[in-house]
Formats: structure tokens, sequence, C-alpha cells
């Protein structure tokens, strides 16, 4: 294509997006085509990936640990319905593909994974940080997620994986989470900001690793206000952190992130990304995104809503219901707590729908 080079260590990809602009003056709508070029630059080299899991003990951390352990052992087990072997199944890299085009035979498709360098997920290394001390064979015990077999094979692999002491404000999360908090940093806001980054160079060293993302696992903390003067500006927030005034968890790891120059990946709903953060991410030009991983009953109303909005009806109301209780479930017992997800989960709909 003419619209993509090679070179020694990046392939370019130069791409037109085309839109329409549109305002109404005086009763009457406008319509403006527009487009924007973009130039996107890949890596040819495949690095080595680390992955830091902030709450690598809860139930999301241990999982997938174990299931790319797995995967890397080749694992299989008996279950009530016979032998299961481990499989990528549901990975959206290993396991989708997307279609280059027509032949005269029909679509042709192909592994997503192959168009372009990707790390594997059996290369990547893991570490992390959380506020219970439980090593990840016990904590993969605690979740009760996994089929007993396999826990029993993956335990002599896990348990000399130990999370890193995390920060700890209770009154982020719910006050039923201090029972597990025993694995805190201590000190002023400022001097764990600035452990969180002596964890991530010791991890990029200790395992040789090439790059590394930090990626939020853990409770879902309540929203923050955004106080001019406070959390507006990247400069505003660093002064906070400095003086410990109100700056969630979340926000701290992800500015320690990004002052390591890591990408920062926010998988619960409270607002990690105070405009401050975001100013900080964008003077480091630093990666950040997500707001939740949305993987469960939010796909799910994702794909039922739009389908009854296709089909010209209107959702009026939607109603869940976490059945499943665990620790996820007893943190959202709080108030505070259940209102970021709540608002989260209501504008995925919201969106579908206007």
């Amino acid at each position: 294509s003419p619209d993509v080079t090679y070179s020694r260590d990046f392939i370019e990809a130069k791409y037109t997006y085309n839109t329409v602009h549109v305002t109404k003056e005086n009763g009457v709508t406008k319509v403006r085509p527009c487009s924007t070029r973009f130039t996107f630059r890949t890596g040819r080299h495949v690095p080595r990936l680390g992955v830091m899991l902030v709450g690598w003990g809860g139930n999301n951390g241990t999982t997938v640990t174990a299931a790319v352990l797995a995967n890397k052992l080749g694992l299989s087990w008996m279950t009530k319905t016979g032998r299961k072997k481990a499989n990528y199944y549901g990975s959206l890299l290993q396991a989708s593909t997307v279609c280059l085009g027509s032949s005269p035979t029909g679509d042709v498709y192909v592994p997503f994974r192959d168009l372009l360098p990707m790390v594997h997920p059996n290369d990547i290394v893991f570490d992390g940080w959380d506020i219970s001390s439980l090593n990840l064979a016990e904590a993969m015990r605690r979740a009760e997620v996994l089929d007993w077999q396999l826990q029993e094979q993956l335990w002599p692999h896990m348990e000399k994986m130990r999370p890193r002491p995390s920060i700890y404000i209770p009154e982020f999360i719910a006050a039923n989470q201090e029972e597990r908090a025993d694995n805190v940093l201590r000190g002023s806001m400022a001097e764990q900001v600035e452990q969180i980054r002596r964890d991530i160079r010791d991890f990029k060293e200790s395992s040789g690793v090439d790059k590394v993302i930090v990626l939020w696992t853990a409770n879902t903390e309540r929203f923050c206000d955004i106080v001019p003067g406070l959390n507006d500006t990247a400069e505003n927030l660093l002064r906070a952190i400095e003086r410990g005034l109100e700056v969630s968890p979340s926000t701290l790891f992800a500015v320690g992130s990004i002052l390591e120059g890591c990408a920062y990946i926010n998988g619960s709903p409270q607002n990690t990304f105070v405009p401050g953060a975001v100013e900080l991410a964008s003077q480091h030009n630093v990666f950040i995104c997500g707001d939740d991983f949305k993987s469960g009953q939010t796909k799910l109303k994702s794909v039922l809503v739009d389908f009854l909005v296709g089909a010209g009806l209107k959702t009026k109301s939607i109603v869940s219901y976490n059945h499943l209780g665990n620790n996820d479930g007893k943190n959202l017992s709080a108030p505070q707590q259940f209102r970021s997800k709540e608002i989260s989960k209501s504008n995925v709909v919201d969106d579908t729908v206007q």
C-alpha cells in the first residue's frame, strides 16, 4: 500500500478518518464533511513485556496470572464434564479474526495476532502490589475461581509470587476491606509515590523486561471531586501529593507510572484520571486509558441495548444483580463505592440509547 512504509525499526501507516461535522443554525441542520489525517507507528521489535497489577492478589489478578501460567505450562485437568486443557478462547488477540477483504471465493479472514508484531501472552512477566500479603497461590485459593485440580498444579509456581506492599487510604474503599490490609506502604503520600517508582524500576531491572505496563485491577474507589488548585493541573496535582492532600490511590499509582514513563490502564470505574493526571501524561508523552474493564454484565448490556435500539425499541430501564458477590461485591456494598460503579455502568447504556 502507498500509505504504509517499512523501516528497520517501525511500520508507519497513514490513515484518513472521514466524518461529518453537524451544526444547527436558526432551525437549519448543516452538515459539513471533514477529514483527519493520522499516522500510526508500530515498532517491529516485539518487546519483552512486564505487567504490574495493582491488586495482584485479587480475583482478576490471580486468575489472569494463573491462566497465563496454565497456558505456558500446557496444563490440563479433569472436571465433571471431562478433561479441559488451557487455551486462550475469548482472547481478543489470540482467538479472534479480522476480515482483510474479499477474494473470488469469498471473504478472507486472518488471526488478529498476525496483523502486527504483538506480544504473546505466554511471554508476559507479571508482578504487582496488593494490600493483602497472601502469596498468589493462597490468593488464588481464596478467590475460588479455578477448578481444584488446576489450582493444585499451579500451586508450586504461584506460591513463589508475592505482591509488593500497596498504597492504602481507607476512606477511598469500603471499610470492610480493612481486614485484608496487612501489606501496606508507610510514610507520606509523596514517599509512597516514590516507592511505587522504585518498585517499577526494581521490577524492570530484576526481570529484564523492556517495557512495563501498570494496570489497576484493585477495588473500586469512591469518586474524587475535581477541585481547582488541587487536581486540575499537573503542577497542582504534584503539589497536592507533596502536601498530602486528597488524592486517590489509583491516581497516585497513575502519577508514579507516568513519571517512570510506563503506560497506565485503569480497570475500575472511579475517576482516576483527574485533569491534572491527564495533563501530566500528556507532558511526559505517556499512554493512559480506561475507566472500567466492562468485561461481564456491562459487555452483555452493551450488545443487547445496541440490538434493541437498532430494532427501533427504546430501553427505559435495565437491572443488574451481583449473584457471585466475591470481594468486588463486598467492596461495592458501601454506597460511595457503588456510586462509582453505577455512574460507569449507566453511561454505557445512556451513550447507546442517546
